[in-house]
């Protein structure tokens, strides 16, 4: 299905690329879970504070998808050195371009990509960030503070990353904003209680579009008076048997029903 790759990289719309994933995972023999949409999400946040002069779609596209192989099971620890090669390997057969897949590919350092990509920089620091953060069968998700030190001071020590520092001061920036609601809370927190609440990933990618990123995208924009440009998707549908059914057939090449 090698034309995968042209078909989710020209759908700029996240949500939209997100359902396309969704539906075509089992087919395309890919991992995609609610940590994947919680890490993205990090990143999302991360790329519109900073504006980083990067192709975004990009991106949060490679953030989709860098994890395709990733297995959570304790029983294959050795899977966490080899993950992001064989799904850099695997997202080549999809169509994805040499430097997109080196990309996906330094999501972590076991790989030892000797010049790493900058998009590269910004999934792992999503990626290990927002895995603290998440709760394990072992432990409750750390706190953001505690992430932040864990990242500079233990996972990156002896690492370079381009970002490390625009992180930090993201990261401190978000802790200071109050989420208003029952009961007001900060940025992370907020996103870590709707991954808890939420049983599967359509109702977690359903309270993040609807619930959350227009929240946090007006208090991002309120700090240096820029435009909130996020299309709000609360009369959108999402995740529908016909949206399927759509999916699945232009993913076939078969004309979409209208």
């Amino acid at each position: 299905m090698e034309e995968f790759a042209e078909f989710i990289l020209n759908e700029d719309d996240l949500i939209s690329k997100i359902e396309i994933i969704y539906f075509l995972a089992p087919k395309l023999g890919i991992n995609f879970d609610k940590s994947t949409i919680f890490k993205t999400e990090i990143a999302r946040m991360f790329l519109k504070y900073t504006k980083v002069k990067m192709d975004n779609n990009l991106v949060l596209t490679a953030s989709l998808l860098c994890n395709c192989k990733k297995v959570d099971d304790a029983q294959k620890i050795g899977k966490l050195k080899t993950y992001a090669k064989e799904g850099a390997e695997h997202l080549a057969k999809l169509g994805f371009s040499q430097r997109f897949c080196k990309i996906c590919e330094g999501v972590n350092r076991y790989s030892e990509i000797k010049q790493r990509e900058g998009e590269s920089d910004i999934l792992e620091l999503a990626d290990q960030f927002g895995g603290m953060l998440i709760d394990r069968p072992e432990r409750v998700g750390f706190a953001s503070d505690e992430a932040l030190v864990l990242i500079e001071h233990r996972n990156l020590k002896s690492e370079y990353n381009r970002y490390l520092e625009s992180f930090r001061n993201f990261v401190e920036t978000m802790e200071k904003i109050e989420v208003p609601g029952a009961v007001n809370t900060t940025v992370f927190a907020k996103l870590q209680k709707l991954m808890r609440e939420t049983k599967t990933l359509p109702d977690f990618v359903k309270s993040i579009a609807t619930e959350y990123a227009p929240i946090i995208d007006e208090k991002i924009s309120e700090l240096d008076g820029s435009e909130n440009n996020l299309v709000r998707r609360d009369n959108r549908a999402m995740f529908s048997s016909e949206i399927e059914q759509k999916i699945l057939k232009m993913a076939k090449g078969e004309p979409a029903p209208n």
